[in-house]
């Protein structure tokens, strides 16, 4: 059994790591965090906020200075963890070689495919107001870009890109039940990609949506789409299926009896349960 002492004090004012917006109270947080997302993790790490923390928050005076000549002096982001995560000790060494080893693969990505992957990284997290942020901000560098190229056009590779990005985009918008918006970003997805999956997830946007005439008709006036309607049908009876096994669909589904036994209860729960749907939706 393996024992690990805390190292430095627990910070009264959180670190929030630059890209994914995840908030840090202590070394093992950081740690754990840099070692869960060294892929994600870019530049903009290394500055003087986090040495900041690192001193005053954490009382370590002695790791913010043998952090402060990487930081100043172009440091490389790989040398920078691992200085972090082997002060700290949290981690053995064969974790250590692997976070070295992510780090160096993200390095080959170029500033946007970073940033897409921690936007990406947010809706994972259920962060969709913030990855729409995101989101936008790259479709605004990818706009500029295009701008200023002679013709104005996009490569294969760009074409793909954008795809990705409004596609995620759609995907957050359903997150947040914004079932229109996330159409039309499913839609825009489908001009740059044309591809099954986003076609069929296009269609699930749409039968969101719209009405269950509604989506009929647009399915019908979409002829073309034919095979996509089937495979969506398909992929939404098994997700019908996979849900009646959840636990909190069996919870809702005896609730039933719960309504007809001892309506006073029932009431009070089903309180009880919007108000903690709220609070999550609102914490987005």
């Amino acid at each position: 059994m393996r024992v690990s002492v805390c190292v430095g004090n627990y910070a009264k004012t959180p670190y929030r790591i630059p890209g994914l917006g995840t908030d840090v109270y202590s070394m093992e947080e950081l740690c754990y965090c840099l070692k869960e997302n060294a892929f994600l993790l870019d530049l903009s790490l290394m500055e003087d906020g986090l040495l900041d923390w690192v001193e005053k928050e954490c009382g370590l005076r002695e790791l913010a200075k043998a952090l402060h000549p990487l930081v100043h002096r172009q440091g490389s982001l790989s040398a920078f963890v691992l200085a972090i995560l082997r002060y700290v000790g949290f981690f053995d060494e064969a974790v250590l070689r692997e976070t070295e080893s992510l780090l160096k693969q993200g390095a080959g990505l170029t500033g946007l495919e970073k940033r897409k992957s921690q936007v990406d990284y947010l809706v994972k997290r259920k962060k969709y107001r913030q990855a729409l942020q995101g989101y936008d901000e790259l479709l605004g560098k990818l706009e500029e870009e295009r701008g200023d190229s002679s013709d104005g056009k996009s490569t294969p590779g760009e074409k793909e890109f954008l795809a990705k990005i409004w596609h995620n985009k759609g995907v957050a918008y359903a997150g947040l039940m914004f079932y229109g918006e996330a159409a039309e970003c499913l839609r825009q997805a489908c001009e740059w990609n044309g591809s099954e999956e986003y076609r069929v997830d296009y269609l699930a946007a749409k039968r969101m949506e719209l009405s269950e005439e509604d989506y009929v008709s647009f399915a019908a006036e979409h002829g073309q789409w034919y095979p996509c309607t089937l495979e969506l049908e398909k992929k939404l009876e098994r997700a019908v299926g996979e849900w009646e096994q959840q636990p909190d669909y069996l919870r809702l589904y005896n609730r039933r009896e719960l309504r007809s036994r001892d309506r006073r209860r029932f009431l009070e729960d089903n309180r009880r349960l919007i108000q903690a749907l709220k609070d999550s939706y609102r914490t987005e």
